[in-house]
């Protein structure tokens, strides 16, 4: 695993690991179910995932839309490929939605809908809220996928 799974709490922030990704509840929370999903291969370039981690990419958004729509029914997903703190290839995964969403007994309003996501305005979940909802989400990918 690369520094960019350290950082944002892998394992206790796992909801899934495929064999070139990583899925991490992102601990800062600009919207409910905000995720990190991490690659797994020695790159910091997005054309430089080959093949095999460009195939799996799609088979873990599928399942990370699937799981989200269920958890937190997002209107949009925002996909965000910042890498200039971590240079490691990721995504900053942020449903998007207007009003308010309840996960785990914790409400938020997307502050930055319908524009950009509002990534300053997070709520900072403490271990054990991560915990609960890392338990959460899990149970949800874990569950039948369809489409």
């Amino acid at each position: 695993m690369n520094a960019t799974f350290e950082k944002f709490g892998w394992p206790k922030t796992k909801i899934a690991e495929l064999k070139h990704w990583g899925v991490m509840l992102r601990p800062a929370q600009p919207t409910l179910g905000s995720l990190v999903l991490v690659c797994k291969q020695d790159v910091d370039a997005f054309g430089a995932v080959d093949t095999d981690g460009m195939q799996e990419l799609g088979e873990a958004i599928h399942h990370i839309e699937a799981m989200l729509k269920q958890a937190v029914d997002y209107e949009k997903i925002n996909y965000l490929m910042l890498m200039m703190v971590d240079p490691d290839v990721h995504f900053h995964v942020i449903p998007r939605h207007d009003g308010v969403r309840t996960l785990c007994g914790f409400d938020r309003v997307d502050s930055g809908w319908p524009g950009p996501p509002n990534l300053g305005d997070a709520l900072a979940l403490e271990a054990p809220d991560v915990e609960q909802i890392v338990t959460a989400l899990r149970s949800v990918w874990n569950g039948p996928v369809s489409g």
